[in-house]
């Protein structure tokens, strides 16, 4: 692949890898009853997306651009905004810590994608 091809597709899994950041930090908190649907959702989301720049594409750059991608998404909605608002607020006292979970998650997800090995199927000798 040449250094164009590669640079593009690098760009495109970052932003690809930052729209599923920021929607992954954005739904994570929520909950149905006792069953944190956000949570699931969110990761179910991020291992697929990542998982498949894995397996459809041969160059493990663009595969660590996405990951970067949702990280950045991430470090960056989780702060505090220009107008004093949060995204990611912290738990109270007694609850469960979304927000740090979602890190975690995140963060081990991304870390498992990139450094799985790629095993390749043995070339077939020429008959």
């Amino acid at each position: 692949m040449s250094w164009p091809a590669r640079a593009v597709t690098w760009i495109l899994a970052l932003v690809a890898g930052a729209v599923f950041g920021v929607a992954g930090t954005i739904t994570h908190p929520l909950v149905m009853g006792w069953v944190p649907v956000g949570l699931i959702v969110a990761a179910l989301g991020c291992a697929g997306l990542i998982l498949a720049v894995r397996l459809l594409i041969e160059d493990r750059g663009a595969v660590l651009a996405c990951g970067v991608g949702m990280i950045a998404a991430l470090t960056v909605f989780s702060g505090r905004g220009p107008g004093g608002s949060v995204v990611v607020p912290q738990a109270a006292e007694g609850e469960f810590p979304f927000g740090i979970t979602w890190t975690l998650l995140l963060t081990a997800i991304v870390l498992i994608v990139v450094a799985w090995p790629r095993f390749r199927r043995p070339e077939r000798a020429a008959g």
